[in-house]
This record gives C-alpha cells, sequence and structure tokens, in this order.
C-alpha cells in the first residue's frame, strides 16, 4: 500500500492546511492607512465631481459628529432621568436615542458613498462636535429636554445650510439624506420633546 505524502512545508513553516495562529500587530507594519481622513477618493463612479463629493464629505462628517453627540445624550439622560414623568422620558429617549443611531449610520454610509471617511471614534466625535458638552451630573428632566432641544437646533441649523449646499452642488443623494432622514426625524423628536415643559395644569383646567 502506497504511503500518504507528508504536506508539503512552506518558507515560514507553515503548511498547505490554512494556518489558524493570528497575525498580530500588523499595524506596526503598515507604512500609510488605506486613506487618510479628509480626503476624497474616486472608488465609485457616481456622477460627482471630487470638489463637490469633498464639500459634502466635510458637512457631513461635521453633521455625523453632532448626531453622534445627541445621540448619547439621549442615552445619558435615559439611564439619568428621575421624577414624576421618569416613566414616559425613560421611554421616549430611548426611542429618540435608537432613531439617532439610525441615523449614525445613515449619514456615515453616504459619506463613504461620497467616498470620505467616516469620523468615528469618541474622541474624534469630542473634538469635532458643535453641540455643548454636558456634566457627569445627573439634572433634572426640564435642564435635560431644554439640553436635548439646544442640541436638535444647532442640528436642524446646519441641515438648512448643508442641505441647500448639497442642492446648489447638484448633490441631490446627500440633499436627500439632509432633508428626508435628518431633517424630518430632528423635527419629529423636536416636537414630542418640547411638549414635556410645556406649562399646563394637570389636574384642573384654567
Amino acid at each position: 500500500m502506497a504511503k500518504s505524502k507528508a504536506p508539503e512545508k512552506h518558507p515560514q513553516g507553515t503548511t498547505d492546511s490554512a494556518s489558524v495562529q493570528p497575525v498580530m500587530n500588523q499595524q506596526f507594519d503598515a507604512p500609510k492607512p488605506l486613506q487618510k481622513y479628509g480626503t476624497v477618493s474616486q472608488r465609485l463612479p457616481i456622477g460627482l465631481d471630487e470638489k463637490t463629493r469633498q464639500e459634502s464629505v466635510t458637512s457631513l462628517n461635521q453633521l455625523l459628529a453632532d448626531t453622534m453627540t445627541l445621540r448619547d445624550m439621549y442615552k445619558k439622560h435615559h439611564w439619568q432621568v428621575v421624577g414624576p414623568t421618569f416613566y414616559q422620558l425613560h421611554l421616549l429617549y430611548d426611542k429618540h436615542y435608537e432613531e439617532q443611531s439610525g441615523l449614525v449610520d445613515t449619514i456615515a454610509e453616504r459619506i463613504q458613498i461620497l467616498g470620505g471617511v467616516a469620523v468615528a471614534m469618541a474622541h474624534d466625535v469630542a473634538e469635532l462636535t458643535t453641540i455643548p458638552r454636558p456634566p457627569k451630573d445627573r439634572e433634572e428632566a426640564p435642564v435635560q429636554v431644554s439640553r436635548l432641544l439646544e442640541a436638535h437646533q444647532i442640528i436642524l441649523k446646519n441641515c438648512h445650510k448643508y442641505a441647500k449646499e448639497a442642492d446648489d452642488a447638484g448633490d441631490d443623494g446627500t440633499n436627500d439624506v439632509v432633508v428626508s432622514d435628518v431633517m424630518r426625524t430632528n423635527e419629529l423628536q423636536v416636537w414630542f420633546v418640547s411638549e414635556h415643559v410645556v406649562d399646563t395644569p394637570l389636574v384642573r383646567a384654567e
């Protein structure tokens, strides 16, 4: 009976079978990143010139950083809310958190489609966002609501600006994301949140 052939060894000492050994510390060997933040590539033929895509990516990264900050503010308030409206606000904050999380993906994906690099890490977001940083402390519900409304207003003002710029540049996809997704979601959330600080009687009509 013929003997089975031993697996052929390669120079690294591995055999024909795939190695299960992780290749560690690869970042130290990389001479440069695949793409630098702040640049755009022509990877996808989407019919927009480099200048238009660069301007849209810059605006969208600002919108992304502010949206991620608002998203996290909703989660902070969801955990820390107290008082007579705890149940309603606890659920509302979490619902809005999930909706803002959806916007984060939508904005980031648009940046990638344009050939840009989306801001991602918390420390980078903290440097870029224009939304004031809330304290670590637990705050009263009306203060939480006021902070959220201020953040929404910052985002919505930028939405109007960025949507017009994208429209003027012929970037209909970015205009649609800003108007149909970001603007409309934030406007609806402003309505739901702001009604919690209307000073109306609970029991007896005036």
